[in-house]
């Protein structure tokens, strides 16, 4: 009881939404939590803005209000923002052929790959066949290079296969060729989403955030990873040549021995840093008709729209499983992994962390934690706070 007296929880919820209070409390009691955050927006009010715990396991500093993390591929929702503005804006057609705006694309079989596709993780590029480093990640006109001569594994369209690293950086390439300003996603978030809107969140962290607002990222147990992911799915993620292996290179590219996290770079599929209040915000406003964005009603009824299979359905060839939807560069609600209601998009990351825009409810939702979990489908310690929030906003509550 000691140590639950010392884990301060802090921020508010609206009248009616203690429910998300207490469960966000009992993760700290009951599911191992360490340090975190959660936010929700209703109809565009902020409702719920908590935090609590400690943000460094080593010398117990406690999270604080502007405490950032590093949120893996939740970065993928994020990132895939900027090129819904770029829809918004005439830039971007999703069924147009990436080889339309990128023409050095059209090599080795993929002349025909459309946007749409990549963005479903349906290209079969989940992988560099030449091995990449951070100084080829940080020279994008190199990397655009190594981009372009990439192989796809099979026919496009015709299986899925997450592309969990290389993914972002196809993005950014295509919004570099897209964008007048020829800017990166990093750089294009940055500009055109987070200062706007006032966002504690970058896919390019700066060098001017001190490390006293970053919150370091302590890993699961070996054990926590059996019991979690299973001896199955361990031994495949250990297996070099396994297609989740290959998927993952460059994942950790993100860490800085020195700094927690790497400046001035950029991984758009999984370095984004940044706090639960940012990303439920940003969600907020593609929730609630985008106005805030200049976000068309095509753009957003596109986003809303069910995901299309590849030729072989929704099974995963890099996660093994099937059912996992992926549509315009974001997860979407479904019966594998299920949050919001019909119509949600969003992205999880790795460890826990879970943002996503729930159009039907005109909820915007964000949960970020620095104890790494081990669900492939759902953190407990989220789905609390997911079933609290719902248990007020029924999921078919849309007048």
């Amino acid at each position: 009881m000691n140590a639950l007296r010392r884990i301060h929880i802090e921020g508010h919820v609206s009248a009616g939404f203690e429910a998300v209070r207490e469960a966000f409390a009992e993760n700290f009691s009951l599911r191992h939590e360490l340090g975190g955050a959660c936010c929700v927006y209703h109809r565009g009010k902020k409702v719920v803005d908590l935090w609590g715990g400690v943000r460094d396991k080593a010398t117990g500093e406690p999270w604080q209000e502007d405490t950032m993390v590093l949120v893996y591929s939740t970065t993928k929702g994020l990132a895939a923002m900027t090129l819904a503005i770029a829809h918004s804006r005439g830039w971007l057609d999703y069924d147009e052929r990436v080889c339309a705006y990128w023409p050095e694309f059209a090599q080795n079989g993929k002349e025909s790959i459309t946007v749409r596709q990549l963005l479903a993780h349906q290209a079969g590029l989940f992988a560099f066949d030449e091995q990449g480093n951070r100084s080829l990640v940080a020279d994008l006109d190199r990397l655009a290079v190594v981009l372009a001569r990439q192989k796809p594994t099979w026919e496009p369209g015709a299986r899925q296969a997450y592309h969990a690293i290389t993914l972002g950086y196809y993005e950014s390439e295509l919004l570099r060729r897209i964008d007048p300003q020829h800017r990166s996603l990093g750089q294009f978030f940055q500009d055109e989403i987070a200062t706007p809107l006032g966002l504690d969140y970058y896919i390019r962290l700066p060098e001017s955030i001190p490390n006293s607002r970053l919150a370091t990222l302590t890993r699961p147990s070996l054990f926590a990873m059996l019991r979690g992911f299973g001896i199955g799915f361990l031994l495949t993620a250990f297996n070099r040549r396994s297609n989740i292996t290959r998927a993952l290179v460059g994942s950790m590219f993100s860490h800085d021995e020195q700094r927690i996290y790497a400046r001035n770079f950029e991984i758009p599929s999984g370095g984004g840093v940044g706090t639960a209040r940012a990303i439920a915000h940003a969600y907020s406003v593609f929730a609630t008709g985008g106005r805030e964005l200049q976000l068309s009603p095509e753009t957003l009824q596109a986003l809303a729209a069910p995901a299309i299979p590849s030729a072989h359905g929704f099974y995963d060839e890099c996660m093994m499983g099937d059912g996992v939807q992926f549509s315009l560069g974001f997860m979407k609600h479904g019966p594998v992994w299920s949050f919001g209601s019909e119509g949600s998009f969003g992205f999880p990351g790795s460890g826990g962390s879970l943002g996503y825009a729930d159009p039907k409810a005109g909820i915007g939702y964000a949960y970020v934690t620095n104890q790494m979990g081990t669900a492939l489908t759902g953190d407990p310690r989220d789905l609390a706070l997911r079933n609290a929030l719902y248990s007020i906003i029924p999921r078919h509550h849309c007048d």
